[in-house]
């Protein structure tokens, strides 16, 4: 339970981060999309660790193997099996604390659960599960392009104190995600991304850790994605982007900041531009009444600092002593660059999972059988 996501375009994702193997399953994928290895593994690139000076120095090529579900580079209408091996587990890494809790890790929250747990890397609640989301939603992305011409991108707006001015004027979203991708913090303000890699590299000599916000921004979203009540497209969205790890708050459109303005200020005035229908604002983030309104859709996702550290820390074993803790191994002293890519793979999840849901939602959308 717990491992899948979708209506219809469902994806499940399995592994642990000292496991055998990661990956995931998608079913329902539509039939004669080309797809290949080498599509899904720029993607997976973009997370892998090891990438830059500033992510955990573990050292993962994280290749992707297509194990089913196409037939001579196209999907065939079944399900598709994604797999990524690990080759470069430390388990030793975890010996020493085996029967400690980490503080702000699921050790003693799988434990109070499952009553037995793998105390390798955190296991399913590691940052490496998110590999089968990212695969999964490199098929997704490359549908939403194709069918809809929808694009998806996400980049760094702060860490810790360090933020995009607000008067920063943003390219395009369809040059965002290129723009970002120029520098490590894959932040689209330059000056802005070599002040947050000193700040990271700091920390890091510092053994500590440090959180931050991604922004996300989906274009030519077409207006009228979503369910109403539980499948609401951004109640899906939220919940997609509250399971990535490390993630504590997701806003969306105005967030928390719109409880400053009236309705009067907050309302996304309506108007007609070449025959469609638009706002004036876009405090609603593309979405009203739990449906997409054809704006831009626009969300900013918290990743709290990295929960291992590598100062001492006072904790509690499995037997509710007191313990002093001391954690070795590789680890990001900031997930937040490294989670770009997860956050758009998890958007165009939900997005590609709606989209084809949106087809069927009216009797005129659905094509006749030629």
């Amino acid at each position: 339970m717990g491992s899948t996501f979708g209506k219809l375009f469902q994806v499940t994702t399995f592994g642990e981060s000292h496991g055998v193997a990661l990956g995931c399953i998608i079913e329902n994928c539509p039939a004669g999309l080309e797809i290949s290895e080498e599509e899904i593994q720029i993607e997976l690139d973009r997370r892998r660790p090891g990438q830059s000076r500033i992510t955990t120095p573990r050292k993962e090529a994280d290749k992707v193997s297509i194990l089913s579900g196409t037939f001579e580079g196209k999907t065939i209408g079944a399900p598709i099996l994604l797999v990524v091996h690990n080759e470069n587990a430390n388990p030793k890494d975890y010996i020493d604390f085996k029967d400690i809790y980490r503080p702000s890790h699921a050790d003693y929250t799988y434990d109070a659960r499952y009553g037995y747990r793998s105390y390798l890397g955190g296991a399913r609640s590691s940052a490496r599960a998110t590999i089968g989301i990212v695969a999964a939603g490199a098929i997704a992305q490359k549908i939403l392009r194709l069918k809809a011409g929808i694009y998806i991108a996400a980049y760094v707006s702060q860490v810790k104190n360090l933020k995009l001015d607000k008067d920063f004027i943003l390219p395009s979203i369809s040059e965002l995600r290129e723009i970002a991708e120029q520098n490590d913090v894959r932040c689209p303000d330059a000056e802005l991304a070599a002040r947050i890699v000193r700040l990271i590299q700091d920390t890091r000599q510092a053994g500590d850790s440090v959180g931050g916000i991604v922004e996300l921004w989906c274009s030519n979203v077409p207006a009228g994605l979503g369910d109403p009540v539980f499948d609401k497209l951004d109640a899906d969205l939220a919940k997609l982007l509250m399971a990535i790890p490390a993630v504590k708050g997701v806003e969306i459109g105005s967030g928390f900041s719109g409880i400053e303005l009236t309705g009067t200020e907050h309302n996304d005035l309506f108007y007609s531009r070449e025959g469609k229908i638009h706002t004036r604002t876009n405090n609603s983030g593309g979405i009203q009444g739990g449906i997409s309104n054809g704006e831009p859709i626009f969300a900013r996702i918290a990743f709290k600092p990295t929960a291992t550290v590598m100062q001492p820390q006072m904790t509690v074993n499995d037997r509710g002593e007191e313990v002093p803790l001391k954690v070795k191994g590789r680890h990001d002293p900031c997930v937040v660059p490294r989670a770009v890519p997860i956050v758009e793979a998890a958007a165009a999840l939900v997005l590609c999972d709606h989209y084809l849901r949106y087809l069927t939602a009216n009797f005129h959308r659905v094509p006749e059988i030629q």
